[in-house]
């Protein structure tokens, strides 16, 4: 089918000034042209009005966990609701207007399978299958005084969030579990984190030999090593073991920035996430006694933000968001907006997401680029907060198909 969308103003993804009267072809899967003024629609095209209305590439969550469903050490749902929530999870964040996904650990290559055989709606998904942890590391949710058992983290092929794993023979055979249940990076945790049981912020997790071997096992696959870390220790740590792009980073300084921005590794703030928690760790089953920990995270994370884009690093966006029905996907691209500014927030979640994906084909309004494309109702560069309110996504397509459309 071949669709013409017509008289949208359009915000390519790339941070330039944004394009009056705007019409896009798309031809199958792709984008075809990009015009601006008044043109002629191809002939037996289907036609999409756009009058006030703004055009932007499908957006990107570079940081998920759709099945994550749960944070308890135990699972609380049956593997039939397990799935049904994971679903519905991967369509939601479709219709908030995120085409694409990098889950960073819960949901395994099955929930790609099943997206692209097209039973279920959901966004192109990039997992990282079950993420790597140390054994008491952040990840590691099993019970501190039993031996782990399978239940703890979930259903391979399903939901399974983690792979203990130590020393270096040891990353390298979870590496290969990962990529043989269809990772297409690797996720490890280098620090603590807020949902932890074992550890504190402030540590640092793994040895440089053990992330080495990770880096190896990816690079032999032609891809990367990202790594959740809060603390400058841990993502020095990760710099000297060559991985390429670090989740969090709430509490960078300059040196380390500077450092980043020299040897190309990206950051993924995930703001969305310190801003919800405090209201939703019940309904995430994340326990209370947590909650303290998120003291001050957000505001570090921002100055972080703001640290890292100075710097020249390359900074994408992710949410991080948990538990059943996980809405609120688009404030990270409010909150980025108050210190990059909403134009430099936009192509995080567009083009530089894409580059950290390692994709030529998504994050910019271009031809020959994939047609995944979103419209929304009202100006983002004044008002980015609408990328919050779903409703507002009016019309979404994804590989050239409509999969929304609620224009008036």
């Amino acid at each position: 089918m071949t669709l013409f969308l017509r008289h949208a103003t359009l915000i390519d993804g790339l941070g330039s000034d944004p394009l009056e009267d705007a019409s896009v072809t798309v031809e199958e899967a792709r984008i075809q042209s990009v015009q601006s003024g008044r043109t002629t629609a191809p002939a037996s095209a289907k036609v999409l009005d756009l009058d006030g209305l703004t055009l932007l590439p499908g957006l990107i969550d570079a940081h998920t966990h759709l099945g994550i469903l749960s944070a308890a050490e135990a699972s609380v749902f049956s593997p039939a609701m397990t799935a049904a929530l994971l679903f519905q999870n991967a369509e939601l964040c479709l219709l908030s207007g995120h085409t694409t996904a990098r889950e960073m650990g819960g949901a395994d290559g099955a929930l790609r399978q099943v997206i692209d055989s097209g039973l279920v709606p959901g966004p192109r998904l990039y997992p990282s299958g079950p993420l790597l942890c140390q054994t008491g590391g952040h990840g590691d949710l099993g019970p501190p005084f039993y031996p782990h058992h399978p239940g703890v983290r979930g259903t391979p092929g399903l939901a399974d969030l983690s792979i203990s794993c130590d020393g270096p023979d040891g990353v390298r055979i979870a590496a290969r579990q990962a990529f043989r249940r269809g990772a297409t990076q690797l996720k490890m945790c280098i620090s603590g984190g807020v949902i932890s049981h074992t550890d504190r912020l402030e540590d640092t997790q793994f040895s440089k030999a053990e992330l080495a071997a990770a880096v190896d096992e990816a690079r032999a696959r032609g891809t990367y090593v990202t790594a959740h870390a809060h603390n400058v220790e841990a993502i020095n740590l990760g710099l000297d073991a060559g991985v390429a792009c670090f989740e969090h980073g709430s509490f960078l300084d300059e040196e380390t920035a500077n450092r980043m921005a020299r040897e190309g590794a990206a950051l993924v703030p995930t703001l969305t996430v310190t801003r919800l928690l405090a209201s939703e760790w019940a309904a995430w089953g994340v326990p209370e006694a947590v909650v303290p920990r998120l003291q001050g995270v957000e505001e570090a994370m921002l100055a972080s933000v703001k640290l890292a884009h100075d710097a020249g690093v390359a900074v994408g966006s992710g949410t991080d968001l948990l538990g059943p029905r996980q809405n609120h996907r688009g404030l990270e691209i409010a909150l980025k907006s108050r210190v990059m500014g909403p134009m430099a927030a936009i192509v995080s979640a567009t083009s530089t997401n894409a580059r950290i994906l390692g994709s030529k084909e998504l994050g910019v309004i271009a031809p020959d680029k994939l047609a995944d494309l979103i419209v929304v109702s009202g100006d983002p560069l004044a008002e980015p907060e609408l990328f919050d309110d779903p409703e507002r996504v009016v019309l979404i397509v994804k590989g050239g198909v409509i999969v929304k459309d609620s224009r008036s």
